[in-house]
């Protein structure tokens, strides 16, 4: 499996980061991870616009789907008239209204559902073209899920936006690169199930064995050092920050 990193800002687009996107590959499939604000345009740096066999979506924060909107305009209204087949979209209930009202106020002719064929998300294990996923609810004031990816006898966990969670712990059980967000500060920012700190994240590997620590989702406010060494007080496998453009092989 391969992993970029499309963008990685948490809230809000920074100078040097579009939002939440990671684009895994394998086998010749391209699964995207979120398409938050900013993502869109950053992805066509990595596949060409219509390159996608699937995208997930760990919830429906505008951080993580909003780009979804422009894709669907790209897809529709194709510029050489050959509108593409319905791209598979797993997203958590409700997705399809979601983006169907963010796109207009009324429904019109543009159904969302002519390019994409959309799957309600819900904890349990399936498969994405070549992938084998496992999904699980977590901490999060909506609903929100982290991803299990696996290929080949490796394991991509990705955490979506959660507080501290048992299932997320679960997911990155044993994870050959664990992708998870510490947009908080450790002894600053301190609310119950929204969001992990640089420690709560390492501290989850830790439980869990993973063997590699991505850190990713940390907004412009936050800064990225502190949330590293924090986790690195606490986990001794490698840790990185995310960052645009960055790749994996896992």
């Amino acid at each position: 499996m391969k992993l970029t990193v499309v963008g990685c800002s948490g809230s809000f687009p920074s100078a040097e980061s579009a939002c939440s996107s990671y684009l895994v590959e394998a086998d010749g499939f391209r699964l995207l991870l979120d398409l938050g604000n900013g993502a869109l345009g950053e992805l066509q740096r990595h596949c060409g616009l219509y390159d996608l066999d699937a995208i997930f979506l760990s919830h429906l924060h505008a951080d993580h789907c909003i780009d979804m909107l422009g894709y669907f305009v790209a897809r529709y209204y194709r510029f050489d008239g050959g509108r593409p087949g319905p791209l598979p979209v797993y997203g958590p209930e409700g997705t399809e209204h979601r983006l169907t009202t963010a796109y207009a106020d009324t429904p019109t002719a543009s159904s969302m559902s002519e390019v994409f064929d959309f799957h309600t998300v819900k904890p349990g294990t399936f498969e994405i073209g070549p992938f084998t996923v496992h999904t699980e609810r977590v901490a999060h004031p909506v609903e929100a899920y982290g991803i299990r990816v696996e290929h080949g006898g490796r394991t991509l966990t990705y955490s979506g936006d959660t507080g501290p969670s048992d299932a997320l712990e679960e997911l990155a059980r044993g994870a050959d690169l664990f992708l998870c967000e510490a947009a908080f500060t450790h002894g600053k920012e301190d609310i119950p199930d929204l969001h992990l700190n640089g420690r709560e994240a390492g501290e989850t590997a830790t439980r869990a064995h993973a063997r590699r620590l991505v850190l990713t989702h940390i907004p412009p406010w936050t800064d990225p050092q502190v949330n590293l060494a924090d986790a690195r007080e606490v986990f001794a496998g490698p840790v990185h920050l995310a960052a645009p453009g960055a790749t994996y092989e896992i």
